[in-house]
C-alpha cells in the first residue's frame, strides 16, 4: 500500500484543509528517498493551510517555518496549536520574493504545489531564495506540470479548462531542467514525473471544495494524457 504515512492522518481534517491535490501525499512521494533529520531547520515555502508543515513536523521531527502569502499566519497558528505543534511550526505570512530570514538559515527548503507561482522566473532562486539556505541545503520541490510542452499545441478538448495565466506556469520536466541549469546556486539531483498524480488528485476531487468540483471535469477530460506532477530534487551549491 502506497503513501502509508499520509493515509494515517484524520481524513476530515485533511479534506477541510486541502487547497489542491493532497499535498501530504505529494510530499510523502517527493521525500521517498530523501534523508531528513530532526536537527534540521526547514522552510516550507507556500505551505497553504499547513498540511505539509504538519507532515514534516510529525514525520521527521524537524523545525518548520511555514510561509504562505494567501493564508494568514494567525489562521495557520490556530491550526498548529490545535494539534499541539505550535512550538515546532512557526507560521509566517510573507511573499516568496521578500522573505524575512537571516542568510544561511535553513538546512532545507520544501515547496509543494507552490513554486511555479514564483519560481518560473530563471532569476528567482539565485536572487531571492538561495541566500537563506546553507551550503549543500536540500531543495525539494513538487509542481503541477505537463508530460510535454503543450503551449503551442493545446488540445481543443482541454481549452475550456486551462486558463491562459495558469497554463503559462505548467511545464514539462525538460523545461524545468533547462530553467534550473541556468542557476549558479542550484545543483540538480533529479527531476522526474511523480507517480502520485492520480491518487492525490482523486483525494482532492472527493472534497466538497468548490474548486475541486470545478476541477473534476478537467481531470476526467485529461484522462491521464497531458497533466502530471513533477518532482525536483537538488542542493544549494555554495
Amino acid at each position: 500500500m502506497k503513501h502509508l504515512k499520509s493515509k494515517k492522518y484524520n481524513d476530515k481534517f485533511i479534506k477541510e484543509n486541502m487547497m489542491g491535490p493532497n499535498s501530504m501525499m505529494v510530499l510523502e512521494n517527493l521525500l521517498e528517498d530523501v534523508p531528513l533529520t530532526s536537527n534540521m531547520r526547514v522552510l516550507d515555502l507556500g505551505c497553504g493551510k499547513g498540511l505539509t508543515s504538519i507532515f514534516l513536523a510529525k514525520e521527521y521531527g524537524v523545525q518548520v517555518f511555514a510561509v504562505d502569502l494567501w493564508i494568514s499566519a494567525s489562521e495557520n497558528y490556530k491550526r498548529f496549536e490545535k494539534i499541539g505543534l505550535q512550538d515546532q511550526i512557526i507560521p509566517i505570512h510573507a511573499d516568496a520574493k521578500s522573505l524575512p530570514f537571516a542568510e544561511d538559515y535553513f538546512d532545507a527548503v520544501i515547496s509543494i504545489d507552490a513554486y511555479h507561482y514564483f519560481g518560473c522566473d530563471e532569476t528567482y532562486f539565485d536572487s531571492y531564495l538561495s541566500k537563506y539556505l546553507k551550503k549543500d541545503a536540500l531543495i525539494a520541490i513538487a509542481v503541477p506540470g505537463m508530460k510535454y510542452e503543450i503551449h503551442n499545441c493545446i488540445p481543443d478538448e482541454m481549452k475550456p479548462f486551462w486558463e491562459e495565466e495558469a497554463l503559462k506556469l505548467w511545464n514539462s520536466c525538460f523545461w524545468w531542467e533547462k530553467l534550473l541549469l541556468k542557476s549558479n546556486d542550484f545543483k540538480i539531483k533529479k527531476i522526474r514525473e511523480m507517480d502520485c498524480f492520480e491518487e492525490s488528485w482523486q483525494e482532492w476531487l472527493m472534497t466538497d471544495n468548490e474548486y475541486a468540483i470545478q476541477d473534476k471535469l478537467m481531470i476526467e477530460t485529461d484522462n491521464g494524457r497531458y497533466m502530471n506532477l513533477i518532482s525536483i530534487l537538488g542542493n544549494k551549491t555554495k
